[in-house]
């Protein structure tokens, strides 16, 4: 019997052992596809269609059903509320004119510490966002010594969770506090331009693993070429030739910078043709938000409100995306495992709402002109900080090129504001092409 048993037992092994081998294949290769970018975002936007699409049937059941005029009982609020809304057309609450502006200015003093307030804030909150969130993406945690590898967090989905779920607390608290105006919007507007803000943001921190910081920068610099060409051939907007003329100076400055960056060891400061796709999505879900952002503003709303609505469906999809995936669970495990990423996840997120407030503020107090040059010299400095403090090496053409960029961003803040104050003082005849 023991002999019989000794016999068995290798057998039975040898048939087993294919099905273990095959089994850790499959898990080996699931987990590489699971590292592929565009895998990740093809099951991200699965996540997101398992909402939009009992979403889409229940408003399209309640319009043909007539449902504002024949509904009725305890959920007809919330129905109307999320579906039609109301035409309430009452003023934008931070909407103030220049004049209003200057006439509730005060002291010179005063203005001058508001504006030291305000580009105070604006620097500090986006520069501390912009090392986090290179710092997240590109480095590893828990390695005790320089030679150890350590572990990096791979899902930039959780980060936008983390970011949209205290900017809905921060808008929502700002909301209950601060009288706001009526709100009239349908809420379910709100979410093509949640579902586009949050393939922007996961793209904006996807692409730094394809694509130096600096890199990106300056990308976001220069999604103002593909608006214009989209406005010219799409819209059949016009343009000024000082128009024409900072976009050609814009692509030839990120030109000179790509073209001239040496290629370091460190795999953040290679620039890759994913990282190039990553990025063209980005400005692509961006441009989109903005304008369907200017879109739903015809229903008079305040900056917090369409704050408020877009965080708040964001959160929806991807709590949702996170919890079918079981990410949510392995990226709060990750957070136990390495304390030091909780604290930059959670900064990374107060950094970006209190960052949306002072954006408010500012254009509020100062207009869009000013609040234009404080992040444009935001930009420069995170480029400069970024170089500082990961080592990103640049060459004299490539820093060339990046003065070339601010250079014609400048220039555009400037043409634009003497256009806007002659047209004030007699409309010019500008010709345009």
């Amino acid at each position: 019997m023991p002999s019989l048993s000794w016999r068995v037992w290798p057998a039975l092994l040898l048939l087993l052992l294919p099905s273990a081998v095959a089994a850790e294949e499959e898990a080996s290769l699931l987990e590489g596809w699971r590292d592929v970018w565009f895998f990740r975002f093809l099951v991200n936007m699965l996540g997101y269609s398992t909402i939009i699409i009992p979403g889409y049937l229940l408003i399209s059941y309640f319009k043909r059903i007539n449902y504002l005029d024949t509904g009725s009982g305890i959920c007809f609020p919330l129905i109307k509320t999320c579906v039609f809304g109301s035409e309430a057309k009452s003023g934008l609450l931070d909407e103030v004119p220049a004049a209003a502006r200057n006439e509730d200015s005060g002291s010179t003093l005063r203005q001058a510490i508001k504006l030291v307030f305000c580009a105070f804030g604006l620097q500090v909150s986006y520069l501390t966002w912009g090392v986090l969130q290179e710092r997240v993406i590109t480095r590893s945690y828990g390695a005790a010594t320089p030679d150890e590898e350590g572990e990096k967090f791979k899902d930039s989905q959780f980060l936008v969770f983390m970011n949209r779920i205290l900017a809905l607390t921060v808008s929502g608290l700002w909301c209950l506090l601060f009288k706001q105006p009526r709100h009239g919007a349908p809420m379910y507007k709100y979410s093509f331009a949640s579902l586009s803000n949050i393939l922007s943001s996961w793209c904006q921190y996807e692409a730094l693993k394809y694509i130096s910081f600096p890199t990106q920068v300056l990308a976001k610099a220069s999604k103002v070429i593909p608006v214009m060409v989209m406005g010219k051939f799409v819209s059949r907007k016009s343009y000024e030739y000082w128009e024409y003329l900072t976009a050609v100076l814009i692509s030839v400055g990120v030109s000179m910078f790509l073209l001239s960056s040496s290629t370091s060891k460190h795999p953040s400061t290679v620039t890759t043709f994913s990282g190039v796709i990553i990025l063209v999505g980005y400005i692509v879900f961006d441009s989109f938000t903005s304008n369907w952002q200017d879109n739903l503003f015809k229903y008079k709303m305040s900056s917090v409100q369409m704050m408020f609505g877009v965080n708040l469906f964001s959160c929806l999809f991807t709590v949702g995306s996170l919890l079918e995936q079981g990410a949510l669970l392995e990226s709060i495990y990750f957070m136990t495992r390495h304390s030091e990423f909780a604290f930059h996840a959670v900064l990374l997120s107060v950094c970006s709402a209190c960052g949306q407030l002072f954006i408010f503020y500012t254009i509020n107090q100062f207009g869009a002109a000013v609040f234009t040059i404080i992040m444009t010299l935001r930009q420069a400095f995170a480029i400069l900080l970024s170089c500082f403090l990961y080592g990103h090496a640049t060459t004299v053409i490539g820093g060339f090129g990046i003065a070339v960029v601010f250079l014609a961003l400048f220039l555009r803040v400037y043409a634009r504001s003497r256009v806007k104050s002659g047209r004030r003082a007699a409309p010019p005849l500008t010709q345009k092409v």
